[in-house]
């Protein structure tokens, strides 16, 4: 496994932790909805939320919540789709970004960061 992949492992992991410090329940890592690949599925409270962890270790481009692109958003709404037609109502798309720098990680959040 190369250092990109092991890094994309270790943001996914310590995205699934903070979401569960906030009170969600983990569901799922990388599930496949509809061909697309969702980093980490988790319910909040009666929400079922399907999350896209980005991670970046440079911030000369943007920090890591401006390397969503809208085909990346198209790909999330036709998985929160998916779900729907499964029966779940009005799944959320949220972002947990993290940024690294030389004094540490940060890690932003945002709920129904994608909606269609």
């Amino acid at each position: 496994m190369g250092d990109a992949q092991n890094r994309g492992r270790a943001g996914e992991a310590l995205a699934a932790a903070y979401l569960e410090l906030v009170g969600c329940r983990f569901v799922a890592r990388n599930v496949r909805l509809a061909g697309v690949e969702v980093d980490l599925v988790v319910d909040d409270g009666a929400s079922r939320v399907l999350v896209e962890v980005r991670l970046r270790s440079r911030g000369d481009y943007g920090g890591a919540s401006a390397t969503i692109l809208r085909t990346k958003r198209e790909r999330l709404i036709r998985a929160a789709r998916a779900l729907e037609q499964q029966g779940v109502r009005h799944p959320r798309v949220d972002v947990v970004a993290i940024d690294l720098t030389s004094g540490g990680a940060t890690l932003t959040h945002h709920r129904n960061a994608i909606t269609g």
